[in-house]
């Protein structure tokens, strides 16, 4: 025995028709929308909750505008796109140093957006080592500690136009290790800048050996391959990869070294050589995490079809698409 809707009415809220309630109510009813909705002995049928998303961790994301030319990349838009891709959470990493990007890209918006949605974003702090600073070292421990206060759980995106062990460097990487925040650097020519082989990293590595490093750009990425020119540091090579290779040296020898998989650098450095991509991310999969560096609307990201494609092994995929990332920033406690 089914009621159609008039009957319903008249049942449910007497005198309805005579108060005109009835046709509001029916009018509202008979929107395709509603409608669907509507069954039997409920009122209406409750909505599938959306499904969670669960698959990745991006380490590497930044809200704001970023490049002159680029749209804004609102918190709004950022979320939705990370339903869009399976994607938990994301780091919001600012950019303080003038080298690193067009616009400034300010802590303070990262921390308030990792408020707001604490199950999706993580923030990350970021100062330039060359700010002027009352007590030298201590006044960054300061700063960066109430960052740290404020629930920043790292340092980064450490993009700044200095060599990559200039004393001004080392001091920020001996205030994170104090604090013990990982640090996500960029390298290339021009920012964070090294020689082939990676010797000014490596001096960092060995002088802060409890700061895990977390890597990140094109003079990163592109020492996957050994035979480097110090103009390669700056480029995406599309060669096979040459033996000898800093990162994975530089990793054998210490267990404080991260690779950052973001940006068309990370994508690079897979798909340029896919059978040593593949046995590179099985070899060091405990080293390696997902991320993106999405910054605007519409950006096209490799990532997603590139690692699907490779067909890794689940217990791989599940640590560097996320289980790294929770390990090495504590999302977990």
């Amino acid at each position: 025995m089914s009621l159609n809707r008039r009957q319903f009415l008249k049942q449910s809220i007497p005198g309805a028709a005579a108060v005109g309630v009835s046709n509001s109510v029916a009018n509202y009813l008979s929107q395709p929308d509603i409608a669907g909705r509507f069954s039997m002995p409920g009122l209406y049928a409750a909505d599938s909750p959306p499904k969670k998303a669960s698959k990745y961790i991006d380490v590497h994301t930044h809200i704001g505008t970023t490049w002159n030319g680029n749209k804004e990349l609102t918190v709004d838009g950022l979320l939705r796109w990370m339903d869009e891709h399976d994607i938990e959470r994301s780091v919001l990493l600012p950019l303080t140093s003038p080298e690193s990007s067009s616009f400034l890209l300010l802590t303070e918006p990262a921390l308030v957006a990792a408020k707001a949605h604490p199950d999706r974003f993580t923030a990350f702090c970021s100062i330039d080592p060359r700010t002027s600073l009352r007590g030298g070292r201590k006044g960054f421990l300061d700063v960066i500690g109430r960052y740290v206060e404020q629930g920043a759980r790292g340092f980064g995106e450490h993009k700044v136009g200095l060599d990559f062990d200039d004393p001004l460097m080392m001091q920020i990487y001996d205030v994170c290790e104090e604090l013990q925040i990982p640090l996500l650097f960029h390298m290339d020519n021009e920012r964070g800048k090294d020689q082939p082989g990676l010797p000014r990293l490596e001096h960092a590595l060995a002088t802060f050996p409890k700061l895990n490093f977390l890597g990140h750009g094109p003079g990163w990425w592109a020492s996957i391959s050994g035979g480097l020119t110090q103009a390669e540091l700056m480029s995406y090579p599309k060669d096979k990869v040459r033996p000898g290779g800093a990162i994975d040296r530089l990793m054998e020898a210490y267990p404080n070294l991260y690779g950052d998989l973001s940006a068309g650098s990370g994508a690079n450095s897979i798909s340029r050589d896919r059978d040593f991509g593949r046995e590179f991310m099985i070899r060091r999969q405990d080293r390696l995490m997902f991320g993106t560096d999405y910054l605007q609307p519409g950006q096209a990201v490799p990532q997603f079809e590139l690692f699907d494609s490779l067909d890794l092994p689940a217990a791989v995929a599940t640590k560097v698409f996320r289980g790294n990332a929770e390990r090495v920033l504590k999302l977990n406690s």
